[in-house]
């Protein structure tokens, strides 16, 4: 159900729309605290508004920045539902898009092993208005980008007990699903290509060492595929460590290179791009 409360209006200028709010809006953008901080809650009218400071904003890449703020502003004042009216908006479509595309972005969280998920806030802003279409191709292309980032993001999160290189290349291979050719070597196919030092370095451990390939051919014509390839050492990989203790617990990020080539991989299927491209 739709909250009537907690309107995000985003200004861009000292004009607005909504002809019952042009007295407050001088007010409001004059005020210290609506310029610095960016973000102002006021009740008007027995209607609370947060106002969003769009004044110095440019290009997409600020309303990227300024919606990734936002969701950390509604978040930090534990404002779970609320809504942006996007006929009364003046920003542009792309603007808009943009400004969405960084607040999902900063929702991201794993809480997949958290034992009391009752404490997380989540946060709802559900976006209005005829001018608000269902999809469109920026939308699209911006959601698949999200998809590949959130598939690293988890990933990379997951701790090294867990995501070990057996299980890691039996998740790829999930990909297949999305019109990617997933291929698994393992470690006799290695030996056979003669990837000797790639199984030296994981011949202490008790898992088996893989190199995975991920082909996407999306081009019409046999041009040569662009490459990726991605460091995949998770943290049980073997043998003995020569270095100090500290930050140990952060070589579990090892494996993010592949991580990111991985994502990537997925977001170039879920875009449909007409590109050939191999990930390693």
């Amino acid at each position: 159900k739709l909250t009537k409360d907690n309107e995000v209006i985003l200004l861009k200028e000292k004009k607005i729309e909504i002809k019952h709010l042009k007295p407050f809006i001088e007010k409001i953008i004059s005020n210290k605290l609506f310029t610095e901080r960016k973000f102002l809650i006021n009740n008007l009218d027995n209607k609370t508004y947060i106002f969003v400071n769009c004044l110095k904003s440019k290009s997409s890449l600020d309303f990227e920045k300024l919606g990734s703020e936002l969701y950390i502003f509604l978040k930090n004042n534990k404002i779970e539902n609320s809504f942006l009216n996007a006929s009364s908006s003046i920003i542009t479509n792309i603007q808009l898009e943009k400004f969405i595309h960084g607040a999902q972005l900063k929702s991201y969280n794993f809480d997949k092993y958290k034992s009391d998920k009752s404490k997380n806030i989540n946060i709802n802003l559900s976006i209005v208005g005829s001018k608000f279409k269902k999809s469109n191709l920026l939308r699209n292309k911006l959601n698949s980008l999200i998809e590949g980032i959130f598939l690293t993001r988890d990933l990379v999160s997951e701790p090294g007990n867990i995501l070990n290189p057996d299980e890691y290349a039996k998740r790829i291979t999930k990909l297949r699903k999305f019109g990617l050719k997933v291929t698994v070597y393992d470690q006799k196919k290695l030996k056979k290509l003669g990837m000797n030092a790639l199984l030296g370095v994981g011949q202490g451990s008790i898992r088996g060492s893989y190199l995975v390939t991920i082909e996407w051919n999306g081009a019409k014509n046999k041009s040569k595929p662009l490459g990726f390839v991605g460091k995949g050492v998770c943290f049980d990989t073997g043998g003995y460590s020569l270095k100090p203790a500290k930050f140990m617990e952060d070589m579990t990020y090892d494996m993010a290179g592949s991580a990111t080539v991985v994502g990537l991989m997925k977001t170039i299927a879920l875009r449909k791009s007409k590109i050939n491209a191999v990930g390693v």
